[in-house]
């Protein structure tokens, strides 16, 4: 098969006449992922707003562009062979707050920092977001995957989002459409699915009135146990979903596999559902770790899990 390179250098052209510098070819992922792994986005672009952000993942659509919104880089697993199509890496971080009754509804872009825009309510007083302090990611991210912590999530105060749809465009998208439940939302559900998904550009949530004191030690509680139960290092975050009934760790450490270790990458000897990179893992050695995990409860348990990490970019599965 004949590539046509007239094609691929139009597409170029058009994101550089838009973006500038802002658009690159061939750049390594690892550095901007929480596990420290994957090779290069084929093409890599970077935004600063959701007006950038809508008008990128438009003309990807325009040119048939495959596309992946990458945010804080936690819960994905990037291949060692990277990511073929674009790469968009999503820094629209505006926060803004505004009151509405008795209550404060903050609008943020979806690249901004979740925990930081946890640490922005409690020191404006504004309760609800105490579970997301130390919690690694973008609000995007956090709005696709109902992220959620100490027995809260998302859908607790998400009011509405705004997203773009292939071919219609900008709209709002309320919280009941979104479908939550645990870990999961009708838009996580287009994981994995070879057709252009739909992109998160900013999400509006509901706070209420709180003692500030009161929101800081309830978020320095939610900090200890964190550092308490949780490895430091390079990961992804929590692999795993925890199966109805069941902890992932728990089953992982019954299985025996606390320790288990290929090349670099560690099922944590401290919490079991995380695995980490020891500096040189590969993305094929953690994968293979998944693996095992996977089958060995299955076959003591009974128990399939079902991964809270997405695996992004092109994989050999065979191997």
């Amino acid at each position: 098969m004949t590539l046509d390179l007239g094609y691929y250098h139009d597409v170029d052209a058009r994101f550089i006449d838009r973006f500038g510098p802002q658009f690159q070819r061939n750049v390594p992922l690892a550095k901007y992922t929480s596990a420290r792994v994957g090779g290069p986005a084929n093409m890599l672009l970077t935004v600063h707003s959701a007006e950038e952000l809508e008008a990128a993942v438009t003309l990807a659509y325009e040119t048939g562009t495959r596309y992946f919104i990458l945010g804080g880089g936690s819960n994905i697993l990037v291949a060692d062979q990277g990511v073929d199509g674009l790469v968009i890496l999503n820094r629209a971080r505006k926060v803004q707050f505004r009151h509405a009754g008795a209550s404060i509804v903050c609008t943020a872009e979806s690249g901004a920092n979740l925990s930081s825009m946890a640490r922005q309510c409690i020191s404006k007083g504004l309760g609800g977001l105490e579970w997301a302090i130390g919690v690694p990611g973008t609000v995007g991210g956090a709005v696709v995957g109902n992220s959620g912590a100490h027995g809260s999530d998302m859908s607790d105060n998400l009011v509405a989002i705004t997203i773009w749809e292939p071919g219609r465009g900008k709209r709002t998208m309320t919280v009941e459409e979104l479908n939550y439940g645990y870990r999961d939302s009708i838009l996580k559900r287009e994981q994995g699915k070879h057709r252009p998904r739909r992109v998160v550009l900013t999400a509006e949530l509901r706070f209420d009135l709180e003692q500030t004191q009161v929101l800081t030690a309830r978020a320095d509680a939610f900090t200890a146990k964190r550092k308490q139960s949780q490895p430091g290092g390079a990961s992804t975050g929590s692999m795993f979903k925890n199966p109805e009934n069941y902890y992932a760790g728990y089953l992982i450490e019954a299985a025996g596999l606390k320790g288990l270790r290929f090349g670099d990458a560690e099922i944590s000897e401290k919490h079991a559902n995380f695995f980490i990179n020891h500096g040189q893992a590969t993305a094929e050695e953690i994968r293979a770790l998944v693996a095992e995990a996977w089958h060995v409860v299955r076959d003591r348990f009974g128990v399939e899990m079902d991964l809270e990490v997405e695996l992004v970019g092109t994989w050999d599965f065979e191997s």
